[in-house]
């Protein structure tokens, strides 16, 4: 009785052995990168044996240098799991690692053959899987429903592919325990006393192959979710991007449409401005860019808008410090907001106004970051809602989308990093402040802007 006791005692601290190698290598990225790629080549293959069956071989090490502790020999159920994760390769060259330590010292001639013979099942059992989810789906609990599992599967067990690998890991661990009994000298098993004791060293081998699987498997969930939320967020950024991109253009072919008849000259020059602008915006797998991009795509705009409503009507102004052009920020930030300044402060003013970019660094909270304005001194906003947002202008159409598409793709982007306000007074213009964290680029060569003839005249300080 106190020899089955203390079998089950081992029993136990073998799964606890086998769950704390699993959770330690799960935290390993290389390990991730082999562990779930499917399509590994010959190197990857290699190391991801390596990951797993060193410390399974440390084990069998500390098996042998201390008898007492058996539980950290785990060499068949870890050779079955490796053939079973990475495939025959894997199995064998990682089951030959696992075996060598008993091979060298103790000279158990059949440990090799047989941990090598585990990992070749394991081999077989993953090519057997229907699918790799298969496998990722293994488990040793048979559904509640016991009826409909024996109903459904039993009845062909070995075209299930669970009860397939029930079936070979018994197999296995019935070899491996006639072979200690054959030949004690020459392989290490558990020696079971009773036939209880025999399904409980069959099901701790069941339970160390699934329990890494199931880690695993977590870890790789964790994964998938990680990047579907990062297809989300980058399915919403062009969704919002896609919300400004239709509005702006159709103002600006307007705007070009009105100078073909009388002035094709300048039209000329503003389809060519134009094609700049519809080129960046076809460049949406870009998130951020310079800010010497972003006011070189503004100042095409710009250079069209001043055109449009003439020289004494619209003037711009730009105080932008040197040192911020080489910082990143959101592409398509700025020109939003200045269309709305344009379109709802100043186009209802019959005598115009200007309109004035600014940016400069400032350091906050520790942190380094870059300030943004535009501010204008139109007919400011006709009603405000509480945090600043601007719902309606005093034309009665609505201009929410393009500032709140802005603020959602803020958030999306920096979180509470980043801040977006509008101020503004009935009559007294519009101010739109934008603070961002600083970001550099690598080269402060990146994104070289050069002065455009129309917007980047200010001649006008507000």
């Amino acid at each position: 009785m106190g020899a089955e006791r203390l079998l089950l005692i081992t029993l136990l601290l073998k799964l606890g052995v086998m769950a704390a190698i699993a959770a330690v290598l799960v935290r390993s990225v290389a390990f991730q990168r082999y562990l779930y790629n499917d399509d590994r080549n010959l190197a990857e293959k290699f190391y991801f044996a390596l990951f797993l069956s060193l410390p399974l071989a440390g084990g069998v090490m500390i098996r042998l240098a201390v008898p007492a502790f058996q539980a950290a020999d785990l060499s068949l159920p870890g050779a079955l799991l490796l053939g079973l994760t990475g495939g025959y390769g894997v199995g064998i060259v990682g089951g030959a690692a696992i075996a060598l330590p008993a091979v060298l010292v103790p000279h158990e001639w059949l440990a090799l053959p047989m941990i090598v013979l585990a990992g070749t099942v394991g081999g077989l059992l993953r090519r057997a899987a229907p699918n790799q989810e298969e496998v990722w789906a293994f488990s040793p609990f048979i559904d509640l429903e016991l009826w409909r599992w024996l109903r459904n599967r039993l009845d062909r067990p070995f075209r299930d592919w669970q009860a397939l690998v029930f079936a070979l890991v018994t197999g296995a661990t019935l070899l491996q325990l006639e072979l200690r009994r054959g030949a004690p000298s020459l392989i290490y098993a558990d020696e079971p006393h009773s036939f209880a004791t025999v399904l409980a060293v069959l099901a701790a081998n069941i339970l160390a192959i699934a329990i890494p699987i199931k880690i695993w498997n977590n870890t790789r969930i964790e994964r998938k979710l990680e990047a579907q939320r990062r297809l989300l967020v980058q399915a919403r950024l062009d969704a919002l991007t896609s919300q400004i991109n239709p509005h702006f253009l159709f103002n600006t072919l307007n705007s070009v449409a009105s100078l073909v008849r009388f002035d094709p000259d300048t039209a000329r020059v503003l389809i060519v401005k134009l094609s700049n602008i519809l080129r960046r915006m076809l460049r949406k797998h870009e998130s951020h860019l310079t800010l010497r991009e972003e006011l070189a795509f503004t100042d095409d705009y710009l250079d069209i808008e001043v055109v449009r409503f003439g020289l004494d009507k619209l003037r711009v102004v730009k105080e932008v410090d040197a040192d911020t052009l080489d910082t990143l920020v959101p592409s398509m930030l700025l020109q939003p907001v200045i269309e709305n300044s344009i379109r709802h402060g100043l186009a209802p003013k019959i005598e115009g106004g200007w309109v004035a970019v600014r940016a400069h660094r400032s350091r906050r909270g520790g942190q380094n970051r870059i300030e943004l304005e535009v501010e204008d001194n139109g007919v400011g906003l006709a009603a405000a809602e509480p945090g600043g947002d601007a719902p309606r202008p005093p034309s009665g159409e609505g201009h929410g989308i393009g500032l709140a598409n802005i603020r959602e793709r803020l958030r999306v982007l920096y979180g509470d990093a980043a801040s977006f306000e509008i101020r503004s007074r009935s009559g007294g213009g519009t101010l739109v402040h934008i603070s961002l964290p600083a970001e550099e680029v690598a080269s402060p060569l990146a994104g070289a802007h050069s002065q455009l003839p129309l917007a980047s005249d200010p001649g006008v300080q507000p």
